[in-house]
């Protein structure tokens, strides 16, 4: 029998999944022609890395771009509504729709009055990695608060730390590729969770596993990847430096080192020998610091270095404490003094963010600020520090107080550390707040006026990746659902509401892809915007040795240091006034440094498994998904059983900067004196307060970044 509704015609379309993540998907999307609406999307089974295959959270992207609650017009805030939290379903009628029209001349209005009273630099963009493709993440934006004279946004709250650990060491940003994980023999997955945060590299590793490779993960906590580890090694939080000192200790003890690659391809080791051979960093007293045996320590080092190849999966969560800097500085160092990147399958993997090289001059054009009423480079306001730019920033010492926020590619309110500070700046009468997004999410109950927002199913971008070595062109799959605009368009017609007359606020998303495109760099070479209208994925061109194979860091040609060589001595950091040595310095708010002794707790405040960041924590689907763990505090048996504490039973967790609600959850994926809770929505918490409560504003050692795993809590029932 004939089916009655004949199924609708349809075409594919690529895309590319522009979350905050590595790997940077290649997607197919199946369109229904008669509708205009997407219908399924899937894994580009051509793509080398995506490989067919999505993960959980984005193979139910849909359902967050249907969403019924979806923002899908211009709103204002009513007259006498107050700022702040909103019940979760109802905010709309707080709100009252408006034009774009409107909206535009309103904020170009208000934007206007307050360079006028207070300066340019009362204003404050406040954007991250919503997006992380070229157009979304910075660029017509960029020329618009650069333009303006607005604030300059140090955006830290990620990888800054590691970031520059990595530039320190190796003067450029690459890693091992995913796909060479295949061939290692032994891999750690240090601090990185790969089930949760790049689930595509797993593959690869489970090839590896398969052909006799071994899996260790050094993490805090059980994570899904340490569960799935052949030695899962559960180290005490922010110890990773004393760790990997102590396997230097050990590899150099036992002159297990390659000396000959070090000779060539390495500064300062004499000076970090002197250093790693002090008794400080001997097994035993690693083993004191870290919470294990001396054997394991020496076990560890003496895997790592007689295993060929090795490699090392490092990834962002070990620099979010006060030594985060240091610490993948020195896991960074191990496969130099092992000489681990001759090796196919050898090396390191944190970030290859270094590889797509894009003019973002062009893109972003930062000397707008010259043609600013400033006339000069505006200040700059590290966002993990909202808190104190929206309550203590004065005309008195620090420039002008913020008076006018934008927020875009972020939730702040429930995502910047020590929050309850960020809460009361937002809450002030006087800051004049904007919040693009595609939902009602913590962040928009502060808001004057919200924005609808495309996914990146409905705009067209182009991205390289910090997990894989390809650019990527994502041409939109869909129009934008209800009255959606791109960061392109807001931005460009909010500057020429301004009165901004520069020809640049006109540029539309092609332009800005072809700007991006404008570089003089072989690894780009031959990479054009018409190519990749053809293909879409396009490999970058990294240099190769004699047999073709691609060994980033395998002789001194590849280091960008001052030195030409891999700094074990950083005279990067020695010329900015820092040890230019790695060294383990306790956190303050740890087990090993001076803590309250209210508070004896060290908490990790995790992301969930099924969020990205506060991504898709309002979306039923996912929250499904991660529902064993909504609103609960994973607490030791040890530390339940001294506090009374039973499963299930309500818990206030607290320190100096907040108070938590949450359901205790006895688990043995903590040890003693380490418990866990997970990153959301505020408004969809037990008593409204989000992780971020007890977080403070304290920084890395350098880069700036922000401290949420070095914070120290108690526990009570309630």
């Amino acid at each position: 029998m004939a089916e009655a509704f004949p199924k609708p015609d349809t075409i594919l379309k690529r895309a590319t999944c522009s979350l905050d993540c590595p790997d940077s998907c290649g997607i197919i999307a199946t369109v229904d022609t008669a509708t205009n609406r997407v219908i399924k999307i899937q894994g580009d089974p051509s793509h080398p890395v995506t490989r067919g295959f999505l993960c959980g959270k984005v193979a139910k992207y849909l359902d967050r771009v249907y969403a019924p609650d979806r923002l899908l017009r211009p709103m204002r805030r009513k007259p006498g509504v107050p700022k702040g939290p909103l019940p979760h379903g109802r905010e709309h009628e707080f709100f009252e729709q408006i034009t774009w029209d409107a909206a535009l001349d309103e904020i170009a209005a208000r934007l206007k009055q307050i360079s006028n009273a207070y300066g340019p630099e009362s204003i404050l963009p406040y954007s991250y990695a919503g997006t992380i493709g070229q157009l979304g993440y910075g660029s017509m934006d960029r020329r618009f608060f650069y333009r303006l004279g607005a604030s300059q946004l140090d955006r830290t709250i990620c990888s800054t730390a590691g970031g520059e650990a990595l530039t320190a060491t190796y003067g450029v940003r690459l890693a091992t590729p995913p796909q060479d994980f295949a061939l290692s023999k032994l891999i750690i997955a240090w601090g990185a969770n790969i089930h949760g945060t790049s689930i595509h590299l797993w593959p690869f590793i489970e090839k590896a596993r398969h052909n006799g490779a071994r899996l260790i993960v050094i993490d805090p906590y059980a994570t899904r990847t340490a569960r799935l580890a052949d030695w899962h090694i559960a180290i005490n939080p922010g110890t990773d430096t004393a760790l990997a000192m102590g396997m230097m200790h050990v590899i150099v003890r036992d002159s297990l080192q390659d000396a000959a690659y070090m000779a060539e391809c390495t500064h300062g080791f004499d000076q970090l020998r002197e250093r790693v051979m002090r008794e400080e960093y001997a097994p035993a007293n690693v083993a004191r610091i870290t919470g294990l045996t001396a054997e394991e320590v020496e076990r560890l080092a003496h895997m790592y270095a007689t295993t060929k190849p090795a490699a090392i999966r490092v990834n962002y969560g070990v620099q979010r404490n006060q030594g985060g800097g240091t610490a993948t500085r020195a896991i960074s160092m191990l496969p130099l003094l092992t000489g681990a990147w001759k090796h196919r399958g050898g090396g390191l993997f944190l970030s290859t963010s270094g590889a797509a090289q894009f003019n973002q001059k062009a893109t972003q054009m930062p000397e707008l600020m010259h043609a600013s009423p400033l006339r000069r480079d505006a200040r700059i306001i590290n966002m993990s520090q909202l808190g104190h730019a929206l309550t203590e920033l004065d005309s008195n010492n620090d420039g002008p107080r913020v008076h006018a926020l934008f927020v875009y590619n972020s939730n702040p309110a429930a995502v910047a550390p020590n929050q309850n500070a960020v809460l009361r700046g937002m809450k002030r009468d006087d800051l004049f707040t904007v919040v693009h997004d595609q939902f009602f999410n913590d962040t928009a109950d502060y808001a004057d006026y919200i924005l609808p927002a495309p996914s990146w199913l409905e705009q067209t971008d182009i991205q390289g990746a910090y997990g894989q070595y390809f650019v990527q062109l994502s041409e939109a799959a869909m129009a934008p659902r209800g009255e959606a605009r791109t960061n392109v368009r807001l931005f460009g017609e909010l500057a020429q509401r301004m009165g901004f007359t520069e020809p640049c606020f006109r540029d539309t998303e092609d332009d800005i892809v072809a700007q991006a495109l404008t570089v003089d760099h072989p690894w780009m070479e031959g990479i054009t915007h018409e190519r990749l209208r053809r293909e879409k994925c396009i490999p970058v061109n990294m240099p190769t040795n004699a047999d073709g194979e691609f060994l980033p860091f395998s002789d001194a040609s590849w280091f960008r240091t001052p030195t030409r060589k891999g700094e074990l001595y950083s005279t990067t950091l020695e010329a900015r006034g820092l040890d230019p040595l790695p060294a383990y310095i306790p956190n303050i708010e740890s087990r090993n440094g001076t803590p309250d002794a209210r508070y004896p707790l060290e908490m990790l405040a995790r992301k969930a498994d099924n969020f990205m960041n506060s991504t898709f924590a309002n979306i039923e689907t996912h929250r499904e998904m991660e529902a064993d763990h909504l609103n609960t505090l994973e607490i030791h048996a040890t530390d339940a059983a001294a506090r009374n504490i039973a499963e299930g039973q309500p818990v206030r967790v607290e320190n100096a900067r907040g108070t938590l609600t949450l359901s205790a959850r006895i688990t043995e994926h903590v040890r003693p004196g380490v418990v866990s809770t997970r990153l959301g929505w505020n408004k969809l918490a037990l008593d409204g307060q989000g992780v971020n409560v007890l977080t403070s504003e304290r920084l890395t050692d350098f880069g700036g970044g922000p401290t949420f795993y070095s914070t120290m809590v108690e526990v009570t029932a309630l």
